[in-house]
């Protein structure tokens, strides 16, 4: 990397308490009493993705991910049943559904067993995405039929990367080629920034002790600052509001689980200070994904994502900073743009690892029943995925920024899926790894 082109002061540090916190994360002294510990999450190996299943196909593909219990009901019975929905080409977002084959350790991605494909890529979104949208993101998550459904769906989230109050949130049938749509709606007055990137599903024990009939949970990490300080988090029940509700309906079942930052009416940015920030955060940070892990030995809500290190700044890969006012304010030079492959401007770091951040669903709760303000939960632990990683590196000449994508659980097997974003040339690979009970 090129040496930074500006002072120092001009660029975001983690402070040496955030320092401090960061490394505590990595190897935490103790847990919660009833949070899942880090070390029982033992890696089972990985599977590639089919060469081709349509549409774009899985080249940058993994913004979202859902395990679905009865796909591939001829499957051997091998300990890897069921399926998993996949969302494809992040310039498209159709979503896939492929089989589970019995993931294999190697250092060799091609050696890896292929996953087949059970239904191809296909548009749920009814044609809401186009080609317009830019730096589209999208979350997905099938959830058995609730209240007066009659079957289950697949719940997802749509936005782009500037996007402020608008519907975002919907359901469609698992049958990908259907036109059945339900959506989409609004999240009770929360930005865009905050609200709709990773999707996951909420326990049934912990909604009924602390937020009953809620079933999902949904939030987006936007880098910088608009979206808070860390990771958001929401728990909503749309079955709560209609059978489904009408199109363009402002959710009202909505309850904020995290968030670093303050929503101000109408405003697209939270307001946030010091006192709501994240324990380690950074604005290059990246969270993609999430899961709300169960086990009889502990329970965990993570988020997976890219985790930046060292100094972040806003401006172009090889460290030229770029001041947010400089095309507005005529006493600000703008820097010239650097020519390819460091010609996207956005947040970068020094450094980045592959990683999972692990809160306590218990400080959850507390903010369900107001206890806790949504910006007090912190981080206990967070784990690096290097050593796992096929390529642990970003490669800004083939816009590789992102070196995890979403996450999916099967609550009964307690395997955890995860993609590696480009770990098998252009494509994504699929780890696995299951809690031990030992």
């Amino acid at each position: 990397m090129a040496e930074l082109e500006t002072p120092i002061s001009e660029v975001t540090t983690l402070s040496a308490e955030d320092n401090d916190h960061f490394e505590a994360l990595l190897k935490p002294e103790s847990i919660p009493e009833n949070a899942l510990p880090v070390e029982v999450l033992i890696y089972r190996g990985a599977f590639r993705l089919p060469e081709d299943s349509g549409g774009m196909g899985w080249e940058y593909s993994g913004h979202g991910m859902t395990y679905f219990p009865t796909g591939d009901p001829y499957g051997e019975e091998d300990g890897f049943t069921g399926s998993l929905f996949i969302v494809g080409h992040d310039q498209q977002l159709w979503v896939g559904e492929v089989t589970i084959p019995v993931p294999v350790i190697s250092r060799n991605p091609e050696e890896l067993p292929v996953a087949q494909t059970l239904q191809e890529l296909a548009d749920i979104t009814g044609g809401t995405l186009t080609e317009e949208w830019v730096l589209p993101r999208m979350g997905i998550e099938y959830l058995p039929s609730l209240g007066d459904m009659s079957e289950g769906k697949i719940h997802f989230t749509i936005g782009q990367h500037i996007q402020y109050f608008e519907p975002s949130h919907g359901w469609a049938a698992t049958e990908l080629d259907s036109t059945e749509l339900a959506g989409l709606w609004l999240m009770d007055g929360f930005t865009n920034y905050a609200t709709n990137d990773y999707l996951f599903t909420i326990p049934e024990s912990w909604s009924v002790a602390y937020a009953p009939g809620y079933r999902l949970a949904s939030g987006r990490f936007r880098e910088g600052v608009w979206g808070g300080l860390g990771p958001a988090l929401f728990a909503y029940a749309p079955w709560l509001d209609g059978n489904p509700p009408p199109n363009d309906y402002e959710l009202e079942h909505v309850i904020p689980l995290l968030l670093y930052g303050q929503q101000m009416e109408g405003l697209p940015e939270l307001v946030v200070d010091d006192s709501m920030r994240m324990h380690g955060y950074a604005t290059s940070d990246h969270w993609w994904g999430g899961a709300w892990l169960t086990s009889p030995v502990g329970e965990a809500v993570i988020f997976t994502g890219t985790k930046a290190l060292g100094k972040s700044w806003y401006g172009f890969a090889n460290g030229v900073v770029w001041d947010y006012a400089c095309t507005e304010d005529p006493e600000i030079n703008c820097p010239e743009i650097p020519e390819y492959p460091y010609d996207n401007r956005g947040f970068w770091a020094e450094g980045y690892k592959p990683a999972i951040l692990f809160f306590d669903p218990e400080d959850l709760g507390k903010v369900a029943k107001a206890e806790m303000a949504p910006y007090e939960p912190q981080p206990y632990a967070l784990m690096d995925l290097t050593e796992y990683w096929y390529d642990p590196q970003t490669h800004v000449e083939i816009y590789k920024r992102d070196l995890v994508g979403a996450a999916a659980f099967d609550r009964n097997r307690g395997l955890l899926y995860i993609v590696e974003r480009l770990g098998d040339a252009y494509k994504s690979v699929i780890h696995v790894f299951q809690i031990g009970l030992e």
